[in-house]
């Protein structure tokens, strides 16, 4: 059902006194999640990979949202040491927000650091190693909250534990997908694991729709050639929606007060295409906890990050 009224960024409430992380904050939604953040309040780590994109990106944000509390921390998500260096540098008290939003789209096949097939690696492993190392810092806030960017495309993946790191064969498209539909198990196995806990940490997975993002035309898409990036801008301009339309999700699940651990925040158009940010219920990886916990086990095995939630407080 589609929202009667739209949603906008005048609807995000205040957040002075919340410390976010919002990685791939250099560009397309992660730019705009990060400077919406920062306009209403607060203190937003910029994470991200390249250190020269980063600086430009501050530069513009700071232009954009005078007075922010801004701040620009190197990661690499196809790194687990440059992973562990982030986390171990982490000097706030606590963190509130943590929005995993960097990765990669439909790129020719490549490794990680770690010898990962790069889209499993950097979408799934990196952001499982990160929010895994960054929980601690997450625990010792009030009301914490992990957002991590899933994508529509999740729903036509045929999730295939045995090949999630093209140990047969690589498929391009396959690959993506499947490691979109990691985001969503990996989103809501945190959420069921905190519940288990009875922690106050809120798990929430997003979905941006067709946005205008370089995730498709930058980056490792570079090497394909001029025509390939032609193509591609010339279908992202004319058929994708404007980034901060895209960004509307990120921002929904991060800031609204009363929404619940374990949304999936989508938009209510068809195919989750285009739309206002709206909350679905009925997706198969929601509710293939089985998946999910395989999943789970094998990343804390892959990443060497093994999450250490305390156990329930009896009531």
């Amino acid at each position: 059902m589609r929202n009667s009224r739209p949603w906008t960024f005048h609807a995000i409430p205040d957040q002075s006194g919340r410390v976010a992380v919002v990685t791939g904050a250099n560009s397309g939604i992660g730019y705009v999640t990060a400077r919406e953040l920062a306009r209403r309040g607060a203190h937003v780590v910029l994470a991200c990979r390249d250190p020269e994109r980063g600086r430009a990106a501050l530069g513009r944000m700071r232009d954009e949202a005078p007075g922010a509390r801004l701040e620009l921390r190197r990661v690499d998500l196809a790194s687990l040491a440059s992973i562990r260096e982030f986390a171990a540098g982490w000097d706030h008290d606590r963190l509130d927000l943590l929005v995993n939003n960097a990765g990669v789209a439909m790129v020719p096949y490549a490794v990680t650091s770690d010898g990962f097939e790069s889209q499993f690696g950097i979408n799934h492993l990196g952001t499982f190693a990160l929010t895994g190392l960054l929980l601690p810092h997450l625990l010792a806030a009030s009301d914490p909250r992990v957002v991590t960017v899933s994508s529509e495309g999740q729903r036509f993946a045929r999730f295939d534990l045995d090949n999630l790191d093209a140990e047969r064969r690589y498929r391009t498209a396959f690959a993506y997908v499947q490691s979109k539909r990691a985001n969503l198990y990996f989103a809501m196995e945190l959420q069921r694991r905190a519940g288990v806990a009875g922690l106050q940490l809120r798990s929430m997975a997003v979905a941006p729709g067709l946005t205008r993002t370089n995730v498709l035309t930058g980056g490792a898409n570079s090497s394909r050639g001029p025509l390939y990036a032609a193509v591609t801008r010339l279908l992202v301009r004319t058929a994708f929606r404007p980034t901060p339309e895209g960004a509307k999700t990120s921002l929904y699940a991060a800031t609204v007060l009363d929404l619940p651990g374990g949304t999936y925040v989508v938009p209510d158009g068809a195919l989750q295409l285009r739309g206002e940010p709206t909350c679905r219920t009925r997706e198969r990886a929601i509710r293939d906890t089985a998946t999910a916990a395989r999943l789970w086990q094998l990343s804390e095995r892959l990443t060497g990050v093994t999450y250490e939630l305390p156990a329930a407080t009896p009531g």
